[in-house]
């Protein structure tokens, strides 16, 4: 009977891809909160209203997305569009959940810099400010839930003490694959019993096809980059998203790395535009068509953009397409677990590393910004009140501070 629940599962009615461009568009435009809230928002519409799949085959997904690099949340909804609606509903499920946040996000970056007046200078500063809160609660949130031991933590300590040695990208793929190796020493992983989750149009030889042209343009994309400035800007912007672990916030350090070092963006503009992604709706990981749009060099502007957040959403879709088929072997395995274990809990020091700088020491200048970034932490973690409204309170936190001199 067990057998036959299951296959009915993995057979969810099919649909449209207009069906599922208007249930993302719906929800591209409400789901504020970040990727967590966002995967209960999915669930209330997807699952409870629309039925278009069950609670466990929903678990299945969602721990397959979370287990992996790259938007947990946007895999997600590209699973689910794909098993509505086959391909092309993976591709209106990304489209329609993705432009709403995007668009907003580069026309701040294409009006930011015309902002010269004192309420509308400090009103930016108030957006670097409460990147201090939102991501020290990230790294709060992250510690407890992937670093509960001491040895965990200890392999997140040796992650931030890497990145003190080597800072950038090297330093944080260093510190990711030795939190792995910790982790496999470590053995903390557990057979898990595998059941079945939703059937994707995904056959073994795409899975093998995806996975070999995530790998290929990881390794050929730094390769090319000298050889335009488009490319290397697809080359920093494909690598970050191929490398976040653990969450959205995760691609701070990242994108850090690959664009105010070498001075396509600067450590204002930066913060700045981190800020104002906590304040529209959708995956954080369109902070990528903010930046595209306000890189120096060209392309930026709208095809700065539009190549940023292709490049940066390419490779978890890639990796997500090719597990798809091999996934309940993978899971079940404790070899894996204990890398996963090892990674997260690298990965919270690489956020914590951040929060550091450029996050804390580009923002807060004195005593009534690190007050600021404090109201705005307790706002967050102790009121619970939502990110944007937290937004919102810090630029007119920092226009009031800019107001009074």
């Amino acid at each position: 009977m067990a057998d036959t629940t299951r296959s009915d599962e993995a057979k969810p009615a099919r649909g449209a891809p207009a069906e599922v461009f208007a249930a993302f568009l719906k929800l591209g435009l409400t789901s504020f909160g970040g990727p967590i809230a966002h995967l209960g928002y999915f669930r209330d519409e997807l699952v409870t209203r629309r039925g278009w799949l069950s609670d466990a085959a929903y678990a299945d997904l969602v721990a397959l997305c979370q287990f992996l690099p790259g938007p947990a949340s946007s895999q997600v909804g590209f699973a689910l569009g794909m098993m509505r609606a086959g391909w092309l509903g993976a591709l209106a499920a990304f489209t329609a959940f993705t432009a709403p946040s995007a668009l907003a996000l580069a026309i701040f970056a294409a009006t930011a810099a015309s902002i010269g007046d004192p309420l509308g200078t400090g009103a930016l500063h108030g957006l670097k400010i409460v990147a201090v809160a939102i991501v020290a609660q990230a790294v709060w949130g992250m510690a407890r839930a992937l670093c509960p031991d001491r040895e965990r933590a200890s392999i997140a300590v040796g992650a931030v003490a890497m990145l003190a040695v080597l800072p950038g990208a090297f330093g944080m793929l260093g510190a990711i694959a030795l939190g792995a190796m910790a982790g496999l020493a470590l053995g903390r992983g557990a057979a898990t019993p595998v059941g079945g989750h939703v059937a994707m149009p995904v056959t073994p030889a795409q899975a093998a096809a995806a996975l070999a042209l995530f790998v290929g343009l990881l390794f050929a994309l730094p390769l090319l980059a000298g050889a335009s400035q488009t490319l290397a800007m697809i080359d920093s912007f494909y690598r970050a998203g191929a490398l976040v672990f653990g969450g959205g916030h995760v691609v701070l350090p990242l994108l850090q790395a690959e664009v105010v070092t070498p001075g396509w963006v600067s450590e204002d503009a930066f913060l700045a535009g981190y800020g104002a992604a906590q304040a529209v709706p959708g995956p954080l990981f369109t902070f990528a068509a903010y930046l595209g749009a306000a890189l120096g060099p060209e392309p930026n502007g709208a095809a700065g953009a539009a190549l940023a957040l292709i490049a940066v959403f390419l490779p978890g879709f890639l990796i997500l397409i090719g597990v798809l088929p091999f996934w309940d072997r993978f899971r079940a395995a404790p070899q894996a677990q204990s890398a996963m274990q090892g990674a997260n809990a690298a990965v919270v020091g690489i956020l914590g590393a951040a929060l550091h700088a450029p996050v804390f020491t580009s923002a807060v200048g004195d005593m009534r910004d690190f007050a600021l970034a404090l109201a705005c932490f307790v706002a967050l973690t102790a009121w619970k009140a939502p990110p944007w409204l937290v937004v919102v309170f810090a630029a007119a936190g920092g226009a009031a501070l800019a107001m009074a001199g």
